[in-house]
């Protein structure tokens, strides 16, 4: 998010596209040929990119993922990440540029989000600056960064039916929530605060709260402090099962703001939101590098 509150972007690199409808119509089978670089930014002339791209777009090592003609790179201790996609509908151009992320500490924490570990979360940076330049006037910004990575082995939808995460940076550092509920009723409640230089710590949990639904009436909850409101600041995604904003809420006393998600996984194995997803992710199985 900008400093100033008025711009975000998300950047989301897949090996598995498990938002695609190719990948689930293809069976699932290798998550090798549905890779994909997702670029989306908010806030005046916000542009959404999500192109599923087949195996020959795949290259990797350990210091760098790149998808066709956009890469991730790690340069000494920076996340540089090279944009060159199109945007989809209702505005299509081409979204050129980079941003770099400078993690404030890289941590350990590894949260199993199943009793089996067939899907994990890793909060690699809670806490980051980054640098956005963007080819659009008004899309060269600083603000507050965060880089995870979820891993799985299973179909989320397999597995959960809702899920809502949010991670709110602090004064001391960022502190991280990750509730879902999954298929078999049994519910995962964790929050973590992280200091700066890394060092994690697991919380007590302040009571779950609700926040006005979405444009599509997905439901929206996160944690406060008992008695506080939290609120949306910046509507950011905002699809039939999926959204994310920029929400402002109350912990320890201390009004912050960051980035929430809610997950609607039972609205998602809806076979006819596919057909719809195709329109916005667009399927180029080929591609030669120069």
């Amino acid at each position: 998010m900008s400093d100033c509150g008025t711009r975000a972007i998300s950047v989301i690199g897949f090996i598995g596209s498990v938002f695609s409808p190719w990948y689930r119509w293809s069976g699932r089978r290798n998550p090798q040929n549905h890779v994909c670089i997702n670029v989306a930014t908010y806030g005046p002339g916000g542009r959404f990119t999500m192109t599923d791209r087949g195996a020959s777009a795949l290259r990797q090592t350990n210091a760098r993922f790149e998808v066709g003609p956009s890469m991730m790179r790690w340069q000494g201790n920076e996340l540089v990440i090279d944009v060159n996609e199109v945007s989809g509908p209702p505005v299509i151009s081409r979204v050129r540029g980079q941003i770099r992320l400078t993690p404030s500490a890289i941590t350990g924490v590894e949260l199993p989000l199943t009793a089996d570990g067939a899907h994990v979360w890793r909060p690699f940076a809670p806490r980051a600056r980054i640098e956005v330049d963007i080819d659009r006037p008004g899309w060269q910004w600083e603000g507050e960064g965060y880089f995870d990575a979820n891993f799985g082995t299973r179909a989320l939808e397999e597995d959960f039916s809702y899920w809502t995460w949010g991670r709110f940076p602090t004064r001391k550092g960022a502190t991280c929530f990750y509730d879902a509920t999954r298929l078999d009723g049994s519910e995962l409640a964790a929050g973590f605060r992280f200091a700066e230089d890394g060092a994690a710590e697991t919380i007590a949990l302040p009571p779950k709260t609700a926040l006005r639904r979405s444009f599509w009436a997905v439901r929206r909850e996160t944690r406060a402090d008992t008695g506080a409101r939290p609120r949306q600041t910046l509507a950011m995604l905002d699809a039939p099962f999926y959204t994310r904003a920029a929400v402002e809420t109350q912990l320890d006393g201390e009004r912050v703001t960051g980035v929430h998600e809610a997950l609607d996984l039972r609205r998602f194995r809806n076979p006819l939101l596919k057909p719809m997803l195709a329109v916005r992710v667009p399927r180029r199985r080929n591609w030669r590098f120069a």
